[in-house]
C-alpha cells in the first residue's frame, strides 16, 4: 500500500544502569503517549491513518478481533525474505492504537485484565495541534520498520495494519508477540505531553509478578532492547533523549503498562516525541524523519539481535 503525506483532518521510572551505554551513544552522536503515568506523516514506502492504546495476539477473552502479520492478518508472507543477517528471527511490530477507536469509545473502555489490575482495552492515542493522529503517525513507522527488518531476512508480524473496527485490546497485543514467539517485540508510539517537553524516550517493563503477570525473564533481555534502540535512534534522527522522563537517558521504566506486563518475550514501548511540542511535531509530520526514526529502531533492533 502506497504511503500518504497528508496530514488528515482528524482530532485530538527509573533509568536502569544501561543509561551508561546509552550515554556513550550520545556522545557520537547531536545531541509519547505513555509519558508519566498515562500522559495523555510519510515518504515512499507504506502507511495509513489513525489514534491511541497497547496490544497482543489471538481474540480470546479480550473485547477485540484479529490479529495480523506482516501482509494480511497472520499470513505467511506472499514473496520469500531475502537471506540476511535476521535471517530465522521473528520481530512483532505493534503499532500504537487504532484509527478507528474513536468511532468504538464504548468497547475500547471495557476493561481488561494486565495482570497486576485492570485497564482499558485500548485508547485513542494523541495527535498534533494540526491533527495528525498519533495512530495514522504509529501505523506508517511500523510500515517502514516493516520493510527495513524484511530487508535483512527477518519475518516481520504485526499486531493490526487498520484492518479492524477497532483495537486490539492491550492484553491482546501482549498475547500476539508472545504466540508468535518473537525474538523481539517493539510498541510504536508518540507521546501527548506539555508544550516544550521533547525527544524521544523508550518504555522498559518494571520487574512485576501478580496475576497473570510476570516480567522476570524479560526484565534485564528487553532493557539491553530498549538500550540499543535509544542510542541508535539517537544517532540516525539526531532527536536527543526526552527533556521531561528518565533523567536524559531516554529510557524509562513502568510497571503500569499491560503490553509489557503480560509479555513474556522481549517488549519496549518506543514513544518518537511528544506530538503537542510544536518542534517535536514539525519532525513527526515530515516523512524523511519519519523514516530515520523507522531506521533507527531496526538497527537498535538489529543490534539487540545480532547480539
Amino acid at each position: 500500500m502506497p504511503y500518504d503525506d497528508s496530514v488528515p483532518p482528524t482530532r485530538r521510572a527509573r533509568p536502569l544502569l544501561v543509561a551508561a551505554a546509552l550515554a556513550a551513544l550520545c556522545l557520537t552522536a547531536v545531541a509519547g503517549c505513555g509519558g508519566a503515568q498515562d500522559p495523555a506523516g510519510t515518504d515512499t514506502g507504506a502507511a495509513k491513518p489513525g489514534p491511541e492504546a497497547e496490544a497482543t495476539a489471538s481474540a480470546s477473552t479480550s473485547p477485540s478481533a484479529t490479529p495480523t502479520e506482516s501482509q494480511p492478518s497472520g499470513a505467511t508472507p506472499t514473496t520469500p525474505l531475502p537471506h540476511g543477517p535476521l535471517t530465522g528471527r521473528t520481530v512483532v511490530i505493534d503499532p500504537g492504537h487504532n484509527p478507528r477507536n474513536r468511532e468504538h469509545t464504548e468497547e475500547i473502555n471495557q476493561q481488561v485484565d494486565i495482570g497486576t489490575g485492570r485497564k482499558e482495552c485500548d485508547t485513542t492515542g494523541t495527535s498534533t495541534d494540526a491533527g495528525y493522529a498519533e495512530a495514522r503517525f504509529t501505523l506508517d513507522v511500523s510500515h517502514r520498520l516493516r520493510e527495513l527488518l524484511r530487508a535483512q531476512g527477518a519475518r516481520v508480524v504485526l499486531t493490526h495494519d487498520d484492518d479492524r473496527p477497532f483495537g486490539p485490546c492491550i492484553d491482546e497485543r501482549a498475547r500476539i508477540g508472545n504466540e508468535a514467539k518473537a525474538d523481539a517485540v517493539v510498541s510504536v508510539h508518540a507521546d501527548g505531553s506539555a508544550v516544550g517537553n521533547r525527544g524521544f524516550h523508550v518504555i522498559l517493563p518494571a520487574a512485576v509478578k501478580g496475576g497473570g503477570a510476570d516480567t522476570s525473564k524479560i526484565v534485564k533481555s528487553s532493557a539491553d532492547l530498549g538500550a540499543r534502540i535509544a542510542g541508535h535512534f539517537v544517532r540516525t534522527t539526531g532527536s536527543a533523549p526526552s527533556n521531561y522522563i528518565g533523567g536524559g537517558t531516554g529510557l524509562d521504566t513502568r510497571g503500569d503498562l499491560g503490553g509489557l506486563n503480560l509479555s513474556t518475550v522481549p517488549k519496549v514501548f518506543v514513544e518518537c516525541g511528544n506530538m503537542r511540542d510544536p518542534e517535536d511535531a514539525a519532525l513527526l509530520t515530515d516523512a524523511g524523519w519519519r523514516q530515520k526514526a523507522a531506521q533507527g529502531m531496526a538497527d537498535g533492533i538489529a543490534a539487540y539481535l545480532k547480539g
